[in-house]
């Protein structure tokens, strides 16, 4: 098997902000895995807040030299077996002539709607934003400041139909979300996500939760369970934490079977990076997999999109 590494940089079709910064490309790791004619790709996003650069990434997808079964002892879950694991699927399912889904003994995925992302902003701009979006079913608000209930009242007023779920990434304080708590519920938001910073959460299990809280960064693989009980309802499943498709799976059996309602999640990636998480964006509570509509370029044979939600993709893109 030879296993080639390419950087791919997508330009965004604005700029994108969260708590934590601002980009205006998304930056990613194409692996491509080759033998005997057939060939499997994967996609990740190395990811600053996790330690991961593009340069250390590379390294461990370099250093990688088993096989399939080798994967969850040689790298830690994250980007580069993230990335080695979705080539593994594709490889396999192109060699079989099989989707992925096929080979996993699942029905063929649904579209699933998504969540469409309004960057952190001006309570002006954010209001700007909804009003372009208000006719997407599904908005997801980036916040974490101090002083976002303007943006909340922003964005409500922009998209007054839309349901609409709120991401902190890590930005508040205990005392900062029990104040907008109610005013959550008011505004008709229906999940916040992460906000308080992962290793500094367990003030959510002292405090009422008056509406779903979701783990993301607290949340990376079947080994955070433990430490999310009675803090958390959901979990937001992302394969740039898992260390790919496989332990993703893993993941939502075992959140489900302990009680946890499902979200799926992504990076800003491309369509390639979207593609495996299909599989999982079935029968969840919420789809995040909006990454591609936030892009100015993409793949070939990328993802489609309609009032319907996201697809499953095509062979030629990834499975």
């Amino acid at each position: 098997m030879t296993v080639d590494i390419k950087r791919d940089v997508f330009r965004l079709a604005q700029v994108f902000t969260i708590s934590r910064g601002s980009r205006t490309a998304a930056e990613v790791l194409t692996v491509t895995m080759a033998r005997q004619g057939v060939a499997g790709r994967g996609e990740c996003v190395p990811y600053a807040r996790y330690g991961e650069t593009l340069d250390n990434v590379t390294a461990q997808i370099a250093g990688f030299t088993g096989g399939w079964a080798d994967l969850p002892e040689a790298l830690p879950a994250g980007a580069a077996r993230n990335a080695l694991d979705c080539a593994f699927w594709d490889h396999a399912a192109k060699q079989a002539g099989k989707r992925v889904w096929d080979l996993l003994g699942l029905p063929a995925p649904r579209p699933a709607i998504t969540a469409y992302t309004l960057s952190l902003d001006t309570p002006e701009a954010m209001q700007a934003q909804a009003a372009q979006n208000a006719h997407r079913p599904l908005l997801k608000i980036k916040l974490g400041t101090p002083d976002d209930m303007a943006r909340l009242e922003a964005v409500r007023r922009g998209a007054p139909a839309a349901r609409i779920i709120v991401d902190a990434n890590e930005g508040w304080t205990a005392e900062v979300y029990a104040d907008l708590a109610p005013h959550l519920i008011r505004l008709g938001v229906q999940m916040v996500e992460q906000p308080l910073p992962a290793g500094a959460d367990d003030m959510l299990a002292e405090i009422a939760r008056p509406l779903p809280v979701c783990a993301d960064e607290s949340c990376h693989d079947r080994a955070s369970l433990p430490a999310l009980r009675g803090k958390y309802d959901m979990v937001n499943i992302k394969l740039d934490k898992t260390g790919g498709l496989t332990e993703a799976l893993a993941l939502k059996a075992q959140a489900q079977a302990e009680g946890y309602a499902i979200m799926v999640g992504c990076m800003v990636g491309s369509s390639l990076a979207m593609a495996p998480a299909t599989i999982l964006a079935q029968g969840v509570a919420f789809t995040d997999l909006d990454g591609p509509l936030l892009l100015a370029e993409d793949r070939a044979a990328p993802l489609h999109f309609d009032d319907n939600g996201v697809h499953p993709p095509a062979a030629d893109l990834w499975g």
